[in-house]
């Protein structure tokens, strides 16, 4: 389904529990309508695939040609997936302030994409500051860690201060939103990475599914990227050859107010802008008009061409 969409990567969450909570906080009761079991630690372990459900995961993802990773939410949960040799770690929100984590992380020599939910500016930085010495190949994801996401807590101008912060690195966004557009404003804005949760049904038991995109959403979500990615174009504001057609249709020429006698030297006054058959000077050159002479007499309405100003070769030479 992934592929089809077209996404280029599937991404799960590999916990080893005894790694990622201690004891009490696996035996917390757990009596939400979201839950599979009666405390948290049996909840966690009835979702939690295991190793070699991963091993086979990862075969399926190679088969129908997809990238295939997880978030290690523990350092266990890294050792294994260095282990199944993905081709870059997800470091969740919650692990992002976990600094002898990160370190270890970083010298496995893998690529890293860093979400920054529940973190500061100044967190960020020091993240920054462990991490590049030791793996420069790494980026960071504006996120905000609720469940569905508001918009007024998205916070999408964090992507910017990211990318003056850190000019090194590509800067991308996790999002928990609901619908597509914001996702798409942050590619806009400059993301080079986008994450988001995926669902085949957003009514199924489990607290994520109502904050993730179904099928029909993500491939429309990948769509319109697509086409920002394309329309991001070029910062060089030029005339471009598909504007041609309507510069030649619409585009204006300097035009004779009145009608001007041969030998007279052109005023401002004698001048006006309109779209004219045939074209003549561009309505920018009308200022560097004034005070030249003209060679033939111009009827009131006439467009003025260059063959009838007398020194406009030498004018464009200067």
């Amino acid at each position: 389904v992934l592929q089809n969409c077209g996404a280029d990567c599937a991404k799960f969450q590999k916990s080893e529990l005894e790694y990622k909570f201690n004891k009490k906080a696996l035996e917390r009761p757990y009596t939400s309508k979201h839950s599979w079991g009666k405390t948290y630690g049996e909840h966690k372990r009835h979702l939690e695939f295991s190793h070699d459900q991963y091993r086979e995961l990862k075969k399926y993802a190679e088969e129908v040609g997809i990238f295939f990773t997880a978030s290690g939410m523990d350092e266990m949960a890294v050792e294994f997936l260095h282990e199944l040799d993905v081709p870059f770690f997800k470091v969740g929100s919650g692990d992002t302030n976990n600094f002898p984590y990160l370190e270890k992380t970083a010298k496995k020599g893998r690529p890293m994409v860093i979400s920054s939910g529940m973190q500061s500016m100044n967190t960020m930085h020091q993240v920054y500051q462990i991490v590049k010495p030791i793996n420069p190949n790494f980026c960071f994801l504006q996120c905000t860690s609720a469940y569905p996401l508001q918009p007024e807590d998205v916070n999408l101008r964090v992507i910017s201060a990211y990318q003056s912060a850190f000019p090194d690195i590509p800067i991308g966004y996790s999002g928990h939103e609901t619908g597509i557009e914001i996702s798409v404003a942050a590619v806009a804005m400059g993301a080079k990475v986008l994450e988001r949760h995926m669902t085949l049904d957003k009514t199924w038991k489990g607290s994520d599914h109502q904050a993730s995109l179904e099928p029909h959403e993500l491939m429309e979500l990948v769509k319109a990227i697509r086409t920002v990615e394309k329309a991001m174009g070029s910062p060089i504001k030029q005339l471009l050859p598909c504007e041609m057609a309507c510069n030649e249709k619409l585009g204006k020429s300097v035009v004779a107010k009145v009608a001007i006698p041969e030998g007279a030297v052109l005023e401002l006054d004698m001048m006006t802008v309109k779209v004219g058959e045939p074209k003549g000077f561009p309505p920018e050159s009308i200022f560097d008009l004034v005070g030249q002479k003209v060679k033939r007499r111009i009827e009131e309405d006439e467009t003025i061409t260059e063959q009838v100003v007398e020194n406009h070769a030498k004018k464009l030479k200067c």
